[in-house]
């Protein structure tokens, strides 16, 4: 009788012990989950969305911001490609960087998406748009101690142009898909992606493009068929927030900074080039390039040797647009570079 009622105390003693182990377990759940979807701003709630008006010598304009989570120590500012696009192909993020408590901010630039369009081209320029991000950071009282920005594409000739101006504001910074030389950028093009493509078609191409008559519809026809499907994105079918993305791009912006297609480029970021100052980013950095980019993957892993103590991630099977055709590579490396920051 003695045994059985030791036994008895011992396992209701156990199950205490669990008990109390699975509630502290859920509790910190809780706890974060709490914390990530709290909103430490106590005015009228609008799902995160912040206006910001910023200054420009052509007088002041708002561009549009949303805050996805709250994580006090870890904020991605993201800065989206094009130029021209909006934040919306972003929205991908949303599948995996709440889970592990990341927060990120979706940002439409000046004469993007949500944002201002003064419609005045004199606007569309890379300095201003480094000075708008810079507004953007101190309006969402971004530091040292918290400020990630990530820029894909365009966004990351915008991202690096910041950085080599304002890097004593970032806690870490993220290049997708983008070189830091758009003569390097051209010559991949021409010297490696053209000769790629079938020589009937390429001529075709580049007789269009010596009339200049890039509105002829045989020429986006004949790139997205020969080199947008193999190098911009690698599905059979395009996501719908890229979709949305890219339907609504501010052509006039795109055409100015970019030329008429991504088969090269030929806009005002034509002789654009940091090569040589990339030792003097000194925050820690993730490049992240893709084998069937428009950008030379080799390229952008001499990149992370450049700066100092750069991490470089490869997306295998991926193009352009890796966070959609190489998901998981990518996903999977983004976070494991923002916990390898946290924990330096």
């Amino acid at each position: 009788m003695k045994n059985q009622i030791l036994r008895s105390i011992g396992i209701i003693a156990l199950v205490v012990i669990i008990s109390s182990c699975s509630n502290k377990s859920n509790t910190t759940e809780q706890e974060k989950w709490q914390s990530y979807f709290e909103n430490p701003d106590q005015t009228i709630q609008v799902g995160g969305v912040k206006v910001i008006p910023v200054k420009t010598p052509k007088g002041t304009f708002n561009v549009w911001t949303k805050q996805m989570g709250n994580n006090p120590t870890t904020k991605i500012l993201l800065l989206n490609g094009g130029p021209g696009a909006t934040h919306e192909y972003f929205e991908c993020f949303e599948n995996f960087l709440p889970k592990e408590g990341i927060e990120f901010i979706y940002y439409d630039q000046l004469a993007c998406g949500h944002s201002d369009n003064p419609n005045d081209t004199s606007l569309y320029d890379l300095d201003r748009y480094v000075d708008e991000v810079e507004q953007v950071r101190q309006a969402l009282h971004l530091d040292k101690n918290n400020f990630y920005l990530l820029g894909h594409s365009w966004g990351g000739i915008l991202a690096m142009q910041y950085a080599l101006k304002y890097q004593e504001n970032l806690k870490g910074l993220i290049i997708s898909n983008m070189m830091a030389s758009c003569p390097e950028y051209g010559k991949y093009a021409d010297e490696v992606l053209a000769k790629k493509m079938d020589p009937a078609v390429l001529d075709t191409i580049r007789m269009i493009e010596k009339n200049g008559d890039f509105d002829n519809p045989k020429y986006m026809e004949l790139l997205e068929t020969n080199y947008y499907s193999q190098h911009i994105l690698r599905l059979p079918e395009e996501p719908e927030p890229m979709k949305r993305a890219f339907s609504k791009i501010n052509s006039e912006l795109y055409t100015m900074m970019q030329g008429p297609s991504e088969f090269g480029i030929s806009g005002k970021l034509t002789h654009w080039d940091v090569s040589k100052e990339l030792k003097n980013i000194h925050v820690p950095t993730l490049v992240i390039g893709a084998t069937y980019d428009t950008m030379d993957p080799d390229y952008m892993e001499w990149m992370s040797k450049e700066i100092p103590g750069a991490q470089f991630l490869l997306c295998a099977n991926g193009s352009h647009m890796c966070m959609f055709d190489d998901q998981q590579t990518y996903m999977n490396g983004l976070i494991n570079y923002i916990q390898s920051v946290k924990n330096e």
